[in-house]
């Protein structure tokens, strides 16, 4: 199953990178001074349910922007509200400081319950597709189950691997491959029930 995950992805990425190039640009949006951060700084934060035109007025991607998303941009996927967290080599435990970021991204996601959060769990390009795309899905997954000792309810995530197969950086090197090894978030607004 996993292989077949992986050639489907495969196949798929000359396909959107057609899309991509015949897209207009997009031009970014300026963030609001307000939107809290994922560093611990932080403006005027708010509670209860936020709707897609907050999240706009905060400078967050309405449909948030994920790595694929990134990749038919002709990007590196952007951060946002929600700090990435990294992870050693072929490892998918969380390190003191990917704890200590997860603490301060749960405050954000606990104070905005009108959002649906998919992790995205990735990896260098060491190793074989599958087994990368089965160690993304267990960062991911390591993440998200942290995110839910914190008090966040587990239905708020969705999680999905790409393993190798998009890299934020493409040198072969430690520095390189550390950014690649990663979990990242994309916020999502959510849909109300029709």
């Amino acid at each position: 199953m996993i292989r077949r995950a992986s050639e489907l992805l495969f196949c798929c990425i000359p396909l959107m990178i057609l899309v991509a190039c015949a897209a207009p640009p997009v031009e970014p949006e300026e963030p609001a001074a307000n939107v809290p951060l994922a560093d611990g700084t932080s403006g005027e934060s708010r509670s209860g349910g936020i709707n897609e035109g907050d999240l706009a007025q905060q400078g967050l991607a309405v449909t948030g922007q994920g790595s694929l998303d990134a990749l038919k941009e002709g990007a590196a996927p952007q951060t946002g509200v929600l700090a990435d967290v990294y992870f050693s080599y072929d490892r998918s435990e969380l390190e003191t400081e990917a704890r200590e970021i997860l603490q301060r991204n749960s405050d954000w996601i606990k104070e905005h319950p009108g959002v649906q959060i998919e992790i995205e769990g990735h990896a260098d390009n060491r190793g074989t597709n599958e087994y990368n795309l089965a160690l993304g899905s267990r960062r991911a997954q390591a993440v998200k189950d942290y995110l839910v000792t914190l008090g966040v309810a587990p239905e708020r995530f969705s999680t999905i691997s790409y393993g190798e197969e998009l890299p934020i950086c493409g040198e072969n090197a430690e520095q390189c491959w550390r950014m690649n090894r990663r979990a990242h978030f994309v916020v999502r607004t959510q849909r109300p029930a029709s």
